[in-house]
């Protein structure tokens, strides 16, 4: 493959390593990354004037992608396409992230009782080959009884065990699986700023949607549990949680045979609630080159400050995706999607299958340490 041209700046050259070699000057390119999709995906082209193919270049075969010297995303490729048309010989690839292993496969068959959250981990992906795991969470839950059947895909699985924790899973670039959460005490990291007179103004577009769909008023979750030899089952679980930033009456009710009790029902609703705030305002602003003014990567999980006087916005914003694209003659820009600050809330809630309710978990959970050495934060590819 062709070596990167004398005038793209260092810190811009997007490299694919592969078998130890890297590989550069795309005419073309697209790196996502989004902390709702499981599976970051990534895809170049380029043109083949000598027809000739690497020999290491085959579907399934681990790559990393970079751009200047930062790492930016470990995993395989999934599709390798080399049409040739009038006589001119391309290449197209394309593939995801570690993550994807997890959502093309069935997870492992297992049942456990006092499970810890560290311990479903380590029994979904490790066989699947991915070994480097880290729980950022002060507290888990220890599940009385879970069990994996067969037709349950390893990221539900593994996502199922973490909403049961209040986290979420992600893979950072260097491949490691994190169940974490947002951090929203960390600083912005940088101001996207689009004035009237254009002073200062570092934003190409910026593009706000504002939706009403999926938005409600209120939110009640109706739950019960089931008798035990130590106490009594309990048929009128209800909570009721209130989103005053919608002003019309829009009620929801959701009946949740996981909610076996007030704590859980109201995390339920909290969860219902906070997705539904976060349909309700997207801001998606392009920006030159991949970096912020102090050099960092665009990276999801950071906080912007957002100034548009044409918007009447000035305040703080969550990066949910990026987008990075460019290529030989074409700009290099980043395309970032912001959601409100803080809407995206993360509580405990146990998930079961209401067609086997009852046999993936037990009422009783009891917490227990893990991993206290490290903090409640999402640091997804944070250079």
């Amino acid at each position: 493959m062709p070596t990167p041209a004398d005038t793209v700046p260092a810190d811009h050259i997007v490299s694919l390593l592969l078998a130890g070699k890297a590989h550069h000057t795309w005419s073309s390119y697209e790196i996502d990354s989004d902390l709702l999709t499981p599976a970051d995906a990534w895809q170049l082209q380029l043109g083949l004037p000598d027809g000739r193919l690497p020999a290491a270049l085959q579907e399934g075969a681990a790559v990393q992608l970079r751009i200047g010297r930062d790492l930016v995303l470990s995993g395989r490729i999934d599709d390798i396409e080399d049409p040739i048309e009038h006589g001119a010989h391309s290449l197209t690839l394309r593939g995801r992230d570690d993550a994807a292993v997890l959502v093309d496969c069935s997870s492992p068959i297992f049942t456990r009782r006092q499970a810890t959250l560290a311990d479903i981990v380590a029994q979904v992906v490790k066989p699947l080959g991915l070994s480097k795991i880290r729980i950022d969470a002060a507290l888990s839950l220890t599940r009385e009884k879970v069990s994996v059947e067969p037709g349950d895909s390893a990221w539900d699985t593994l996502r199922n065990a973490a909403e049961a924790n209040g986290l979420w899973p992600w893979f950072e670039p260097d491949g490691t699986l994190v169940i974490g959460g947002p951090d929203y005490q960390r600083p912005p990291v940088a101001s996207l700023i689009l004035r009237r007179d254009g002073q200062g103004n570092n934003v190409e577009r910026l593009h706000r949607v504002r939706s009403m769909a999926g938005r409600y008023s209120d939110i009640t979750v109706l739950g019960q549990s089931h008798g035990s030899a130590l106490q009594a089952g309990r048929h009128a679980i209800k909570v009721v949680e209130r989103d005053s930033s919608v002003s019309v009456y829009r009620p929801r009710i959701v009946i949740d045979h996981d909610a076996d009790s007030l704590a859980a029902a109201r995390a339920r609703a909290r969860k219902i609630l906070s997705d539904s705030r976060l349909q309700g305002t997207t801001l998606q602003a392009t920006v030159k080159g991949h970096r912020t003014s102090a050099g960092l990567l665009w990276t999801p999980g950071q906080r912007l400050h957002v100034l548009s006087e044409p918007h009447d916005i000035n305040g703080i914003y969550f990066l949910m995706a990026r987008r990075f694209s460019g290529g030989r003659g074409r700009p290099s820009q980043t395309l970032l999607t912001l959601k409100e600050d803080g809407a995206w809330v993360l509580d405990a809630h146990p998930h079961q299958r209401s067609h086997r309710r009852g046999k993936n978990s037990s009422a009783s959970e009891t917490l227990v340490a893990v991993d206290v050495s490290r903090p409640n934060t999402l640091s997804k590819g944070q250079p």
